[in-house]
């Protein structure tokens, strides 16, 4: 019984480790039959390690057979070779040969073993020094072989995948089997086909017990749809590396216009996470520390290379997060004052266009550079709905109209509670989502929508800085991404790139905010300080920046009073600044300080 017990384990052990035992029934037969029967099984199990040896033997034997039937065949052999290895070294890629190195060996080891075939067929497979250069040539040549990783990965994948009947039964997908499986640069796939009754939820569920059945590390194993969809197939997908583990810096933006998809960052397999913004809504949800600023980042960098899209901004941190980018920003509230009147803007912009759409026989606003979208970003959404309670109203018209007149929302939010999002129509209108890292397991179905984290999206088990899912239109599987990284340094070149290419907005939308902040009665001492003198008449505002430049003292004065004074926009600003910095007129004292040149100061 103790033998027994021992073979037991022995062979549990073998399984555990990819392993099948070797089972020989020997019914009082001979010994070399028996010998045989564990020899060539061991021979098809090792066929990969013992390729270059049978390559060697194939040569050989057909050398051998073809010197004493055919030997005047050789020109056809050597014409053929090099036929072939060409073909690897220009067509390789669609065998499955990614990498030039892959394709290069391909054809050197076609060349090499065509080669010998040509001499063995002409002289005889014994004649010197052929057997000598036959050994020594196969033995170079097969270093590589042996050394290669992703080979090295394919047997240890098919020997995995070959007790996977034993893996399934474990862990209640029994009856399911292996259809194909490829080894990639980070890991390798396979395709499953289930069992009748059992569906890729199913699978979803049982992920921490496959990646324990096969030995990988936690957060290893993805579990995908079929191309074709089909109820019972899944393709499982089982990471060696992690393609995400270092920080990606941003390459610079994707975009030109707002009509074009925005690349957040790549998923695990290079491909681009692109998203189209335009007539959509977004929300951005995660944890301090999970990278959503980044994310922010991201998409600032792309729509401020946008000539074609205003921005407006939101940010109650007193601008921590988004000031960086304030040059490329036509408003940016930073008090829940300033919230408020901005977002009642936004709703009489809207109501604007849509009344002129409706004049004109048109269903959408098209954007351009003289008739820009606008896109509002706001920054911790918790706090506004806490702050200003009395916006909701406003934010909830803007989610519910503004897609047609290109008025889009984008939210993101540190705390994604019930109270934060759940209320109105803000929250169901977001076409777009993204989940940086969550604390909860619940926060997933308030970010990502209900039932997501059931189907599989699992945001809180993201593991660094960047990474994120992505739910949209374009996107309805899980598949990790990670966030382009923005440095400090890249924020301040994109900005003074992309600022004189900000827009301004359209007469019309101007129009409805003066026609909004007219009819606004405000308190005595707001009144006080917006009527202008009646003696005084109000100075155009070209002029008006000039009098404010030859009038500056030595250190400047801040882009901010520019604004007010002029009553235009930052972008508006900073055109007329470099025109006349162009001009030789005014000069940068310091960053966001300006006054005239010496020679035209008053």
């Amino acid at each position: 019984m103790s033998r027994a017990r021992q073979m037991r384990r022995h062979a549990r052990k073998m399984r555990r480790n990819g392993l099948q035992p070797v089972i020989v029934v020997n019914n009082d037969d001979h010994l070399p039959d028996l010998a045989a029967v564990v020899i060539g099984r061991a021979l098809w199990r090792y066929r990969s390690e013992l390729a270059p040896l049978y390559l060697a033997l194939t040569l050989v034997i057909t050398a051998t057979a073809l010197h004493h039937s055919q030997p005047t065949w050789w020109p056809y052999f050597l014409v053929t070779a090099t036929l072939a290895a060409w073909a690897l070294a220009v067509f390789g890629a669609g065998l499955g040969l990614a990498l030039r190195a892959e394709r290069f060996y391909a054809a050197t080891v076609t060349m090499a073993a065509g080669a010998w075939l040509v001499a063995g067929t002409a002289l005889g497979s014994t004649h010197r020094p052929l057997p000598h250069v036959l050994v020594a040539g196969g033995f170079v040549l097969a270093v590589p072989w042996w050394a290669h990783r992703r080979r090295r990965a394919k047997v240890r994948v098919d020997r995995q995948l070959s007790a996977w009947p034993q893996i399934a039964q474990t862990i209640g997908l029994a009856g399911s089997r292996v259809q194909s499986a490829m080894v990639d640069v980070w890991g390798w796939r396979a395709r499953f086909a289930l069992a009748r009754g059992q569906t890729i939820q199913d699978v979803t569920t049982k992920i921490p017990a496959i990646e324990s059945a096969l030995g990988t590390f936690r957060g290893a194993v993805r579990v995908h749809p079929t191309q074709d969809d089909r109820a019972n197939r899944f393709e499982l997908r089982v990471l060696d590396l992690d393609p995400h583990a270092s920080a990606i810096a941003w390459p610079g933006p994707s975009i030109t216009s707002v009509t074009e998809p925005i690349d957040l960052g790549p998923f695990e397999d290079a491909t681009a996470a692109r998203f189209l913004l335009l007539r959509r809504h977004a929300l951005i949800g995660g944890i301090a520390g999970s990278g959503k600023s980044g994310g922010i980042n991201v998409l600032m960098g792309n729509l401020t290379a946008c000539r074609d899209v205003v921005i407006w901004a939101i940010d109650l941190k007193r601008g921590m997060e988004l000031q960086p980018w304030a040059r490329c920003i036509d408003r940016l509230a930073t008090t829940p004052e300033q919230a408020r009147v901005l977002l009642r803007d936004a709703v009489a912009v809207l109501e604007a266009r849509a009344e002129w759409l409706a004049g004109q026989g048109r269903r959408v606003w098209e954007p351009t550079p003289d008739m820009p979208a606008l896109v509002i970003v706001i920054d911790e959404y918790a706090e506004l709905a806490d702050d200003v309670p009395d916006t909701a109203g406003h934010t909830d018209s803007i989610a519910r109209r503004g897609r047609a007149v290109a008025v889009t929302l984008v939210a993101a939010t540190q705390r994604p509670t019930q109270k934060a999002m759940g209320k109105g129509a803000v929250r169901s209108q977001m076409d777009v989502r993204v989940s940086f890292r969550v604390r909860e397991r619940k926060d997933v179905d308030l970010i990502l929508g209900q039932g997501m984290l059931t189907a599989g999206w699992h945001a809180h088990t993201l593991n660094a800085p960047g990474k994120f899912l992505i739910s949209a239109p374009e996107h309805d599987t899980p598949r990790r991404g990670r966030a382009y990284l923005l440095t400090d340094e890249t924020v301040a070149h994109a900005v003074t790139e992309h600022a004189s290419l900000r827009p301004s907005l359209d007469q019309i939308s101007r129009t409805a905010i003066e026609e909004a902040h007219a009819g606004v009665h405000l308190p005595v001492e707001d009144e006080q300080a917006e009527m202008p003198d009646s003696t005084e008449p109000a100075l155009a505002p070209e002029t008006a920046l000039w009098v404010m430049l030859t009038g500056a003292p030595d250190e400047g004065i801040p882009v901010p009073h520019l604004v007010t004074a002029t009553g235009m926009s930052r972008p508006w600003v900073y055109q007329r600044l470099r025109e006349l910095a162009d001009s030789g007129r005014v000069i940068q004292v310091t960053r966001g300080r300006w006054r005239a040149a010496t020679d035209h100061r008053q």
